[in-house]
């Protein structure tokens, strides 16, 4: 089971170190068009990406994973 998290925490933070060392200026793009969204929005936003990666999970663990 730990080993499973630190497997997804590595992933996490690999995808996002991409973001960052590619794309810099899309960050700063991306942060302010989340500063245009309301509070209800942003947890919209928010509730949509924690549904979705449970959906991954769960189609990973369905595949095999």
């Amino acid at each position: 089971m730990i080993e499973t998290v630190l497997l997804a925490l590595g992933l996490v933070l690999i995808v996002e170190g991409l973001v960052y060392a590619l794309a810099p200026s899309l960050i700063e793009e991306l942060l302010a068009a989340m500063r245009s969204l309301s509070p209800e929005q942003r947890r919209a936003l928010g509730l949509l990406a924690i549904a979705l990666g449970v959906v991954f999970l769960w189609a990973a663990k369905a595949l095999g994973a």
